[in-house]
């Protein structure tokens, strides 16, 4: 089936989301979320979003937090211009019926603002510790009661849809029409013809075995972009969280990094604090230091886990405060006003992605991209905590204001495009061989190109990628496919990519560190890596 529409969003986080509500009123818009809507990494964001509402607050000190915890990489005026754009957004959400939360102090407006790890304010703003299930649910409820936007969900995007794809030739500007999108319940290839296309489909955390990501991210949107052309960037630097809770049972749950910035310590097995040996910030140095302290004290010890110890607090605070870890903790046997919670790193964020400009743009004409499927330039080496629901507001707005004054400017006449041929593909016999390269890659990824990094390792997984891919290419042109299918491409395609920028890469910054280039080096790689598919 043909499905043809003004705006076509992919993914339904805040990025996604946000965006259909600001072009609604000059287009028709079609939304495809590979699983339900309101599943979505923003849906599990606990911190909140950073932005300057503090009396004692300015935007001078996020935007110099923002640019040293990029460590050297992050573009200034895509700093300066997401910071002081912050509190709009917010007052936006408020408008839209989000409930922050607020302090007890009896003055109207006043929210509770956190502080988190490489803030040096209190200004995260916050829905206790559900601020993206919050944000989440009221976006897509707003959503909802547009007649003008139509949501497609268990709709899995395979690929954009490019003039040169069209027309049989590669221009210099090349120009999206749209996708090749899956219904994951019939089985059928549908051809959604846009006149823009918004790439919001999330992260890559799954690439990773340790995740505290959803499911659902599979770095799809960056493995669609690259395939079609378009620029990538620092896909070296993936953000590991420090601080996953580590029980059999608690599967892809984050401890948020509020706790440290209420005044959690973390410890050893047998109490010792360690983190004053690698930063003056101590428990809330940024991420990548922390991951990278605890990383080395698992190794020397042999332990499987740290401890995050919260037991300062009153069990009235923590309830209040962290109702959500709280009661996760209570419900595993773990009571976190009295003993400290287990925690290990996971793989949490992914600073790289489709280069954008300012405006959300692609290098890939009526291609836009935003949240954390974007490189803005914001977050340089390192994404400083909550910065990246911001940036997603901020960003989402741009591209709704551009791609609208795009859409009158430009006269545009919906393609003829070939519906989807499968050729001579037939079913997958053996589900299991999927199954075990799914586990493969992301071992691989965990062990090869993982906290801490060497050219040995990474030339292992190199060379084991390249075997990996030639294998699943064959499985996608011989077999009809699956979403199971559609994602271990993806993966494979991102897993590649960060590969292929960490090998670049011949020094250490911010999120990535390796054994054999210790130090930063500014003359040479004071730079955003960048990789573009060969035409």
């Amino acid at each position: 089936m043909e499905i043809k529409t003004d705006f076509l969003v992919l993914g339904s986080g805040i990025a996604g989301l946000s965006f259909a509500l600001k072009v609604c009123n000059f287009g028709s818009v079609a939304i495809v979320t590979k699983k339900e809507k309101i599943e979505s990494s923003t849906n599990y964001a606990q911190g909140g979003i950073a932005s300057v509402l503090g009396a004692d607050d300015s935007f001078d000190s996020h935007i110099a937090d923002t640019l040293t915890v990029g460590d050297g990489l992050s573009h200034l005026d895509v700093v300066e211009s997401v910071v002081k754009e912050g509190p709009s957004r917010i007052r936006e959400l408020i408008k839209w019926g989000v409930n922050f939360s607020k302090n007890s102090n009896g003055k109207e407006n006043s929210y509770d603002l956190g502080r988190e790890g490489g803030h040096s304010k209190r200004r995260i703003v916050h829905a206790q510790d559900l601020t993206g299930r919050e944000v989440e649910s009221v976006l897509v409820k707003q959503v909802e009661s547009k007649q003008n936007i139509k949501i497609y969900e268990n709709f899995f995007a395979i690929n954009l849809i490019t003039e040169s794809k069209v027309k049989g030739r590669r221009s210099d500007g090349d120009i999206c029409y749209g996708a090749y999108v899956l219904d994951r319940q019939t089985g059928d290839i549908h051809t959604f013809i846009a006149k823009i296309t918004i790439l919001s489909t999330g992260g890559a955390g799954k690439v990773y075995i340790f995740t505290s990501n959803p499911d659902i991210s599979t770095g799809d949107g960056v493995a669609m972009a690259y395939r079609a052309g378009a620029k990538i960037a620092n896909m070296e630097f993936i953000q590991f969280h420090p601080t996953c809770l580590y029980h059999p049972q608690a599967k892809n749950f984050l401890i948020s990094e509020a706790l440290r910035g209420e005044g959690g310590t973390l410890r050893l097995s047998d109490g010792t604090s360690f983190m004053d040996k690698y930063h003056p910030l101590k428990s809330l140095a940024p991420r990548d230091v922390v991951a990278r302290a605890i990383d080395i004290e698992l190794k020397k010890s042999g332990a499987e886990y740290v401890l995050l110890d919260m037991t300062h607090k009153s069990k009235s605070f923590l309830k209040r405060r962290f109702p959500n870890i709280y009661n996760k903790c209570v419900s595993l046997g773990i009571d976190m006003a009295t003993v400290p919670i287990p925690v290990v790193p996971a793989a949490h964020y992914m600073c790289g992605g489709v280069v954008t400009g300012l405006q959300g743009e692609t290098t890939i004409r009526r291609l836009y991209a935003c949240g954390e499927v974007a490189c803005t330039g914001l977050h340089g080496a390192n994404r400083l905590a909550s910065n990246s629901l911001l940036e997603a507001l901020v960003l989402a707005h741009r591209s709704a204001l551009r791609s609208v004054d795009e859409l009158k400017e430009e006269k545009f006449t919906f393609p003829s495009v070939k519906p989807w041929d499968p050729g001579k593909a037939v079913d997958i016999d053996e589900s299991i061989v999927i199954a075990h390269n799914w586990d493969e890659i992301r071992r691989l990824m965990w062990h090869y190109v993982g906290i801490v990094r060497s050219n040995k390792r990474l030339d292992r997984a190199r060379r084991r990628i390249e075997l990996l891919q030639k294998e699943i290419t064959q499985y996608y042109w011989d077999s009809i496919l699956t979403g199971d299918l559609i994602e271990l491409r993806n993966i494979a395609t991102v897993s590649e990519l960060i590969i292929t920028c960490a090998l670049r890469r011949k020094e250490s910054r911010g999120l990535h560190y390796t054994l054999d280039y210790q130090e930063k080096d500014d003359k040479h790689f004071s730079k955003d890596t960048i990789v573009e598919r060969k035409k």
